[in-house]
């Protein structure tokens, strides 16, 4: 009777943890799906001469900005609309709507850290930067937000760091490109 009864047991068990897994598969196959897309047009991205980089760039935001939920994609529009129209304050809020609703969804943290980089505030732009690193390392946008920031706090020697790691991701972001020679000129200068 009782090895019966473990066996139910283990039966339920499996049947939850089946559940479980199958949810977790259909959850992430979004994130699967954007994965493969992204490592193909990242790939593309890395050609010494990609056939069209302003293309392959808003292919690349626009999979960053699917968050496989249309309501969290409502938030971010809702923010990314406030941002447009100069209302951070606002903007911030819809983000953070976005962020508690989906916190492994890299473009919220890094559409707040532009909210807060515009309003000025560095520290919460930086932490929500890290994060969207974190969650998405190849993420130029929050790379070249970060290089702005050092930039704009007189850390000129860290910013050329960060704009070089953008460039190995995206080798041909025009204003990391910018950035690294203006930057290279500057440090030359502050050395002799």
């Amino acid at each position: 009777m009782r090895e019966i009864c473990l066996n139910v047991r283990s039966f339920k068990l499996f049947v939850v943890a089946s559940f479980l897994i199958f949810f977790q598969i259909g959850d992430n196959s979004h994130v699967l799906a954007q994965s493969h897309t992204l490592d193909t047009l990242f790939e593309q991205l890395q050609a010494p001469e990609p056939a069209n980089i302003e293309r392959l760039e808003r292919k690349i935001w626009r999979e960053w900005r699917r968050s496989g939920s249309d309501a969290v994609d409502f938030l971010l529009e809702r923010g990314m609309d406030s941002m447009d129209g100069g209302d951070f304050k606002t903007a911030v809020e819809h983000f953070t709507a976005a962020i508690d609703h989906a916190p492994d969804f890299a473009e919220g943290y890094n559409m707040r850290a532009t909210a807060y980089f515009n309003l000025k505030r560095y520290g919460p732009s930086v932490a929500d930067i890290q994060e969207t690193l974190r969650l998405n390392p190849r993420h130029f946008g929050a790379l070249g937000g970060f290089g702005m920031i050092l930039e704009d706090t007189q850390r000129p020697k860290q910013a050329m760091d960060v704009y070089k790691q953008l460039l190995k991701v995206h080798p041909h972001n025009e204003s990391a490109l910018k950035a690294v020679a203006r930057l290279s000129e500057l440090l030359q200068g502050t050395a002799l």
